[in-house]
């Protein structure tokens, strides 16, 4: 029987929302077979789209950005494993695009469910898949990659930000790269990828140490199948972005290789990897437990599950770029960082305004109005389980019971703001931001 301290941790990391439910009926099971459960996504059928979202209608108007927003946003708290969701989000964070500069509402959705098809699939499949993404092809200049004039974006980041980083690959293997990829492109007319024969560079290439007739696919296929000390590196570079995205930065090395094994030994599959990273002791310490802080989107997952509102209801298709992270609009192609990326005075605001409105509708028709006949004690510890964030540490405890019983004494009890504020300083709580 697993601790319900470690099964809430691990749901909150691997589903967004320690659904109470959840925690109830993980906590009878070894941590084994609860994560064998949390990635058990043949329980979410087919996630697919709804009709609204799908075929290339060249819709790019706000009303279907927002209607995929908020599409998306609200599959996060409904599916029964949401941790195709997270995943959905990792990949949208990793494999980055931008609608700002794609400008097609309809491409960056069908990227965006290629990423939910293979959230837990395989590494190479996925990365081959996503290179002939349109969304891709127009954002990192493949759609006009030909021969004569190679343009390096894509084969760069291809390299630095999406499988080895930094150090692991040359210029010249950029060069080469570039090269290999051209007429690979995007068709303005059909809307979608074209192979363009007579565009692509069919003259020897050198890419790390070998001289032929690279094409696009192959430079892939050298990274993660053919090339094994490549393949090693890339191993590496995926398990520690993973371990920094669910657990906490800085994972020591032993960490790194043994899950890098784990991800080569399966062949790059992603699941393999999950299973051992959710199943490592590391996971479940208090390095762990308080070493992320929860992304805007987690955050408002959170209050839509414990409010009962939805993405709709929250608006957080414009409120969200208040809080510093706007799905489908990644800030550059190296994706959002965490923590401290998140922990700014203009972020922290947005936050702080999300709360204040969700309070109005939470004090409609006499919400919490049982806060009048409680002590503050009472009151804070009502809100703090409501939120779902108690235990409370002693000192945010101690300050919430000492605000909400100051501002009882400087204002007639019945006064309407006493239990609003509490409520909105419940939500920017340090314990709400923690993932």
């Amino acid at each position: 029987m697993a601790d319900p301290n470690d099964i809430a941790h691990l749901l909150r990391r691997a589903e967004i929302v320690a659904k109470p439910n959840r925690v109830a009926e993980l906590a009878p099971l070894s941590i084994a077979a609860a994560v064998d459960n949390v990635l058990d996504i043949a329980q979410n059928g087919s996630a697919q789209l709804p009709p609204s979202l799908t075929g290339l209608d060249g819709d790019t108007g706000w009303e279907k950005y927002v209607e995929a927003y908020n599409w998306w946003v609200d599959s996060m708290l409904a599916r029964p494993r949401p941790i195709q969701e997270k995943m959905t989000l990792f990949w949208h964070g990793h494999f980055v695009s931008s609608l700002e500069d794609v400008g097609r509402v309809d491409h960056m959705v069908q990227q965006n469910q290629l990423y939910r098809d293979f959230a837990l699939g395989n590494f190479l499949t996925l990365t081959q898949r996503m290179a002939l993404e349109p969304a891709m092809l127009i954002y990192l200049s493949n759609a006009v990659n030909v021969k004569g004039t190679p343009n390096e974006n894509f084969a760069r980041e291809l390299m630095e930000l999406f499988t080895l980083g930094v150090g692991n690959y040359t210029q010249d293997d950029v060069v080469a790269a570039a090269r290999a990829w051209t007429g690979h492109n995007y068709s303005w007319e059909l809307e979608d990828y074209l192979y363009r024969p007579k565009q692509h560079d069919t003259g020897n290439k050198t890419f790390f140490g070998t001289t032929k007739n690279w094409d696009g696919p192959d430079i892939i296929n050298e990274i993660l199948r053919d090339n094994a000390a490549k393949r090693l590196v890339a191993a590496k570079f995926m398990a520690r972005k993973l371990w920094e995205f669910f657990a906490y930065s800085g994972p020591a090395q032993g960490i790194v290789d043994d899950l890098a094994n784990v991800f080569i030994a399966n062949n790059l599959e992603i699941k393999p990897l999950l299973r051992a990273l959710f199943n490592r002791a590391e996971f479940y310490s208090t390095t762990a437990k308080q070493g992320l802080v929860r992304s805007p989107v987690e955050f408002a997952v959170n209050l839509m599950y414990r409010t009962g509102l939805s993405a709709d209801d929250l608006g957080l298709s414009w409120s969200s770029e208040y809080m510093g992270q706007s799905l489908f609009n990644p800030p550059n192609v190296a994706g959002w960082k965490s923590n401290a990326f998140w922990l700014n005075t203009s972020a922290l605001s947005g936050r702080a305004g999300l709360a204040s409105g969700i309070v109005w509708r939470l004090r409609q028709d006499g919400g919490f109005d049982e806060i009048y006949d409680m002590t503050p004690e009472q009151a804070v510890d009502l809100v703090a389980n409501h939120f779902g964030i108690n235990p409370l540490s002693d000192v945010t405890r101690s300050a919430l019971v000492n605000a909400h019983r100051a501002e009882r004494a400087a204002v007639e009890w019945d006064n309407w703001w006493a239990p609003t504020n509490l409520l909105t300083m419940a939500m920017c709580a340090p314990e709400m931001h923690m993932a």
